[in-house]
């Protein structure tokens, strides 16, 4: 059995991918089902430790972008998608895996068209409300969709289209409650702040964090994660703020937190302060308070969508970037951590909310379909 994974560059693309491997794994492992070879094809290897520990093999394409602005990128790109749509034809022929299944974003574009062409199945998953154009393109052929919310539902076929949720790797599926506060060297009586701007991390977040920081470590922790890029620059500016803070030891900076220092933040958090990508159903899965700020909608078409969505739960609090102040964040995080009924009633929004069966789900789908077409 053979299934090939493909999807763009980022981590809200990349990890639900290994979610469902991991599942893969497991599934075939409980059903005694002989160990499927894994390949994952995109321009980028994302992560090229991860796809080790996983066994899933890279295989790179050539993938072009079209922006939805005008840009001399899009003239030479239009060139990396014809030569990446032809090559991954071949490429894919020379796997000819049972499955492909397309996480959507530009550079799954040459492996689903190679789909198409070799009439190999194909599984899609939509992440986001408002769906991609690779996705929506996508979805004219596959023979089954997965979407994350139900506002997704009506871009699609209904008797092919299903529900689940967002697939979280198990190494972060659930909150690591005892030894979380030692993990971490912060104290247990007082409340913990998680912010995480995403993958990359978010320079307007990790700003006006930095503004109130004094303020808030008066009565709060903060665990705060700020992607690689960012890091030594806020790292330094951070020192020189805490500098003669008392409170300094309360503030943990880092790049990237792997997954036990994720668990053990998740253990230890009353309130996570996060962009609305994929880390909305792991903060969901977590039932954790959460105040929501979307990339704006002129940037990303549907992370706004995706926040008010979850607000509806009652598991967040929205507020957009143009109203993002450091007087609104403090305000806002200050009335719920003062508040233990509406962090219950937060609590139990997100609970609603949660799917953590998505990527079980959707592994029992691929394999179905892998075993039907090796016969």
């Amino acid at each position: 059995m053979k299934i090939l994974f493909t999807g763009g560059g980022t981590g809200g693309h990349f990890y639900p991918i290994i979610a469902i491997a991991e599942e893969i794994k497991r599934i075939c492992i409980e059903q005694k089902i002989v160990a499927p070879e894994l390949y994952f094809m995109s321009d980028k290897p994302y992560n090229k430790r991860v796809l080790s520990d996983n066994n899933i093999k890279f295989v790179p394409t050539t993938a072009g972008k079209i922006r939805r602005y005008f840009s001399l990128m899009n003239f030479l790109d239009f060139f990396k998608i014809i030569f990446g749509s032809i090559k991954a034809i071949f490429t894919v022929f020379s796997i000819y895996p049972d499955v492909i299944f397309g996480k959507g974003g530009y550079a799954s574009f040459p492996g689903l068209l190679a789909a198409r062409v070799l009439r190999i199945p194909v599984v899609i998953h939509e992440s986001d409300s408002h769906p991609g154009r690779v996705t929506l393109w996508a979805s004219k052929f596959a023979t089954r969709i997965a979407v994350s919310y139900p506002e997704a539902i009506k871009y699609f076929p209904p008797e092919k289209t299903a529900i689940v949720g967002n697939p979280i790797r198990r190494g972060i599926l659930f909150p690591a409650k005892s030894g979380a506060h030692e993990f971490l060297d912060f104290d247990k009586n007082i409340p913990t702040i998680f912010v995480v701007g995403g993958s990359q991390g978010s320079i307007h977040i990790n700003e006006v964090l930095l503004d109130i920081l004094p303020q808030l470590l008066t009565d709060y922790q903060i665990i705060h994660q700020v992607g690689k890029k960012n890091y030594a620059d806020l790292k330094k500016r951070a020192d020189f703020l805490t500098k003669d803070n008392p409170n300094k030891n309360r503030y943990k900076i880092f790049d990237y937190l792997n997954d036990i220092a994720m668990r053990m933040t998740a253990g230890a958090a009353n309130l996570v302060i996060s962009r609305a990508g994929s880390a909305i159903f792991e903060i969901a899965n977590w039932n954790i308070p959460a105040i929501i700020i979307p990339i704006p909608e002129e940037i990303s078409h549907d992370q706004r969508t995706n926040a008010f969505t979850y607000a509806r739960s009652g598991g967040a609090v929205v507020i957009e970037e143009k109203n993002l102040t450091p007087s609104i964040l403090l305000s806002e995080t200050k009335r719920i951590l003062n508040d233990k009924e509406l962090q219950a009633q937060m609590k139990a929004g997100a609970a609603s909310f949660a799917k953590p069966e998505a990527g079980e789900k959707i592994a029992e789908e691929i394999i179905r379909l892998a075993l039907e077409h090796e016969e």
